[in-house]
């Protein structure tokens, strides 16, 4: 019964990877002819995953979250939140990539097979309570990464994306299996629950210690936070558009909601050993994503640098230790998900007459008077990017800014704020070479049909009008962050 039970809990990621195998065997019979038509399956897939997962979510927060495989894996509320963007990204990397693709005859039966596996890999990172299966998802992740990166082989950018991601992944996973080590021999157990037992409440030994901020440091990498930051921007910038967009949202979340249920549940009870790690990084990541964007000329550059500066805030949600926290990160994380969505669908439309990308912001000069709603939703990204209200960015700042002043780090908070208006200078300058700067004209590429619903979704949603679902998003995330902190 146990195993049935386990079973059953994990009908999502069964899903996913029994479709993962029968697409492979489709692709192998059919080849690259059938990518869109695999493709459309495996979008198909992550829609029944969804369907899958939300009841872990909609039934709340209350009782003792299902555990499968001897306590390996947690199906509570806070995975279900996570998952659900998580399928959300992939699906909309589904969605963008095959027009791309096509224009370089690139597209490949293998890259919906590599999104579900990277799925599937999320899926166990976000529900693991166990530092083995922690480790398992996130390489089954990070290797499909790795080739998703280098999937344009003729590009030599991409491929020298995908070796930097390689070389330099592999190298925190190497951290991050060192610190997994030294916690075990210092606790005798790899099970969140059991570590969180025994390392109680009092002093850390050094051994102990020395594997929290090696783990801290291996997860510090993949949600690409300062100073473990430095494949971001390269990375973005080299890999394919649709790509770029992937790693924009899904695994972002991924490692987030990783990091959070390693804080919050394996190390709950040594709050102060981790959150004085997570507070430097966080005011790292945003002063470094602030002051490195302001030099770029390119636009997937400098969105790598906002995700640095963005994951920097969101770290204070976690800094606070608390539900409302937890909470707030998770509020702040789904508008990330849809504003980067927004952006990269953006720089999906941004081609010249030849059909080339156009990738840096002084050729988008005077775009309001070529493409006046394309120059208006990319407007709305950066300013909902900067937290600038009425727009719904706003409200992900202000909620981890509340959130830390009730844990009373108000110095933090005000670092924070004081941090935003520094970003907002780079997210302003490129509101203004669109809108003030002469036309270039370099922009006359015509957009797809998908990208253009996707945008004008997208930004409803960062619009005033998303304050309507603040309630509603608000209670899913307070569920779910409630659920993270129900230890047992």
């Amino acid at each position: 019964m146990d195993f049935l039970h386990s079973m059953a809990a994990v009908s999502a990621e069964e899903l996913l990877s029994s479709a993962a195998l029968v697409l492979l065997l489709w692709a192998a019979w059919g080849g690259d002819k059938a990518a869109r038509a695999i493709s459309v399956a495996a979008f198909a897939v992550l829609v029944a995953a969804a369907a899958l997962a939300l009841p872990a979510l909609t039934a709340g927060a209350g009782g003792k979250a299902a555990l499968a495989f001897d306590g390996h894996l947690k199906m509570d509320a806070f995975a279900a939140f996570a998952k659900l963007l998580i399928y959300l990204g992939a699906g909309v990397t589904l969605v963008i990539a095959p027009p791309f693709f096509d224009r370089f005859k690139a597209m490949r039966a293998e890259f919906p097979l590599l999104i579900l596996l990277a799925a599937l890999g999320m899926g166990i990172m976000v529900s693991a309570n166990d530092m083995l299966t922690l480790y398992i998802g996130l390489e089954l992740n990070s290797l499909a990464a790795y080739v998703l990166a280098a999937l344009l082989r003729a590009d030599g950018r991409s491929a020298e994306a995908g070796l930097k991601y390689f070389v330099l992944g592999s190298l925190a996973s190497g951290m991050l299996l060192y610190g997994i080590s030294l916690t075990y021999g210092f606790t005798g157990t790899t099970s969140f629950d059991g570590i969180r037992a025994v390392l109680g409440t009092g002093p850390l030994s050094v051994g102990a210690t020395f594997g929290l901020v090696f783990v801290l440091i291996g997860l510090g990498f993949k949600i690409s936070a300062a100073p473990m930051h430095m494949w971001t921007p390269d990375v973005y910038e080299g890999a394919p558009a649709p790509v770029t967009a992937f790693f924009a949202t899904a695994p972002k979340v991924a490692a987030l909601a990783l990091l959070m249920r390693v804080c919050l549940d394996a190390f709950g009870g040594q709050v102060f050993a981790w959150k004085q790690i997570v507070i430097c990084a966080s005011l790292l990541s945003i002063l470094w994503g602030a002051f490195g964007a302001i030099g770029q000329d390119n636009i997937k550059r400098l969105l790598a640098y906002s995700s640095i500066n963005n994951v920097g805030f969101m770290l204070i949600g976690l800094a606070a230790g608390t539900a409302a926290g937890a909470s707030a990160m998770l509020v702040y994380l789904a508008i990330y998900v849809v504003s980067s969505v927004a952006a990269f669908v953006i720089v999906l439309q941004l081609r010249d007459a030849n059909g080339d990308a156009v990738e840096s912001i002084a050729d988008m000069a005077g775009l309001s008077r070529t493409r006046p709603g394309l120059a208006a939703g990319l407007a709305i990204v950066m300013f909902s990017l900067a937290g600038i209200p009425p727009l719904f960015g706003f409200w992900g700042k202000f909620l981890v800014f509340q959130a830390a002043v009730q844990a009373h780090m108000v110095v933090l908070a005000g670092l924070g704020i004081a941090a935003s208006v520094i970003g907002a200078f780079y997210y302003l300058k490129v509101v203004k070479v669109l809108y003030f700067d002469e036309a270039t004209d370099k922009v006359q590429g015509p957009g797809e049909f998908a990208n253009t619903v996707l945008l004008v979704a997208s930004s409803l949603f960062l619009s005033p009008l998303g304050y309507l679902l603040t309630r509603w998003l608000g209670a899913l995330a307070g569920t779910a962050a409630a659920s993270l902190f129900r230890f047992g």
